[in-house]
Formats: C-alpha cells, sequence, structure tokens
C-alpha cells in the first residue's frame, strides 16, 4: 500500500514540461517578427526606394520641358540670304536725299529689307563699277529712281544698263520708281516693264517694298 501511494498520480509528470514548451514556443514565434525589420533583407528593400524616385523625376522632367535645338535664320529653307541685300537702289547723286528716304522706308518697316546704297555701303577704296556690279550680283532686286536727273547722268544710264544686264528678263527684280517725270520721258530700254509712279502721298515707297515682298516671298 505504501508503494501505491508513493508514486505520482498519472498525468501529473508532462503537465509542467508541456507548459514549458508552450511557453518557449509562443516566446520564439513573439521574437521572429521583431527581428524581420532589422534584417539586411528588409533594409536593403527599403533603402533602395528614396533611389529608384529619383530616378525617374529627371525623366519626368525631360518629358515636361524638352530642350529645344537652336534655330537660325539660315535653317528657314529660303533663298533669300543666299545674297547679302534684298535691294539696291541706283540713283543720281544730286537724288541722295531721296533715296535714302526710300532706304530708311525700306529697312524701316516690319519686313527689315536689306538696302545697298552706294555711298553708304561701298567699300572705301574699292573700284566704283566694281562695287556697282558686285553689289547688283549680291542683291535680290534693284530699285531704279528714274528722275531727270538720273537720265541726264551718264553714270546712271550705265546703272540701268548693268541692272539689266545682270538679270535680263527677271521678272519683278528691276523696279522702276519714276519720280518727277511723265510717261513719255519713261526710258525706251525699260519700255517692257511696268514702273511705279512716284506721284502719290508716299513717293510710290509702299509699291516698291511690295514688289520687292512679292519677289522674295517666290523664294521661299
Amino acid at each position: 500500500m505504501a508503494s501505491s501511494t508513493s508514486l505520482p498520480a498519472p498525468g501529473s509528470r508532462p503537465k509542467k514540461p508541456l507548459g514549458k514548451m508552450a511557453d518557449w514556443f509562443r516566446q520564439t514565434l513573439l521574437k521572429k517578427p521583431k527581428k524581420r525589420p532589422d534584417s539586411p533583407e528588409s533594409t536593403s528593400s527599403d533603402t533602395s526606394q528614396p533611389p529608384s524616385q529619383d530616378r525617374l523625376s529627371p525623366s519626368l522632367s525631360l518629358v515636361t520641358s524638352p530642350s529645344l535645338p537652336p534655330t537660325h535664320a539660315s535653317d528657314s529653307g529660303s533663298s533669300r540670304w543666299s545674297k547679302d541685300y534684298d535691294v539696291c537702289v541706283c540713283h543720281s547723286e544730286e537724288d541722295l536725299v531721296a533715296a535714302q528716304n526710300l532706304v530708311s522706308y525700306l529697312e524701316g518697316s516690319s519686313t527689315s529689307l536689306r538696302c545697298f546704297l552706294q555711298l553708304r555701303d561701298a567699300t572705301p577704296g574699292g573700284a566704283i563699277v566694281s562695287e556697282l556690279c558686285q553689289a547688283l550680283n549680291n542683291s535680290h532686286c534693284r530699285v531704279l529712281l528714274i528722275t531727270p536727273g538720273f537720265l541726264q547722268d551718264p553714270w546712271c544710264k550705265y546703272q540701268m544698263l548693268q541692272a539689266l544686264t545682270e538679270a535680263p528678263g527677271a521678272e519683278g527684280r528691276t523696279i522702276p520708281l519714276l519720280s518727277g517725270l511723265s510717261r513719255d520721258a519713261y526710258p525706251p530700254e525699260l519700255r517692257f516693264m511696268y514702273y511705279v509712279d512716284g506721284r502719290g502721298p508716299d513717293g510710290g515707297f509702299r509699291q516698291v517694298k511690295e514688289a520687292v515682298m512679292r519677289y522674295l516671298q517666290t523664294l521661299s
């Protein structure tokens, strides 16, 4: 009987070890989530996000504000810039003031025409004839300011003939501006060309500008 009472009751031994094992598993499971943020894999994934956003921002800025290549007047596709001048004004010495007014009108307009005026733009020391021929060759159009002084000046007649020689039959390139003369005094060399009547309020300057612009538009 003593031996039977000294033995522990069945089922009393495993209660304490099982409780300890459950507590150990419970603590182990609770510790693992705390270690995950500190793991190398988690830190690398967290730190990689800001650089990826920085890499995207430059590409977005290029899309919203692209850099455009510089533009040049020579890239416009027009052959206007193949010559140095748009207009070469031929006049007599006594009509210098009228020629200067015409050039000021053409250069000061919104079109900003490039004009050659011999006494202003000729190279000092250059030969008069060669300077004139070069100016006529380097100009798209030439305006002949025909006045009584123009008809009486042999040099002006040479300018007129040279202008016709530089562009024979070129429609719209040679523009006669008749000022202070009747139609009967119109030079016979120019009878096949319409002239601009300078008796208007603006001296025919507006018609000269429109004639030059019409020709320049054919070059584009």
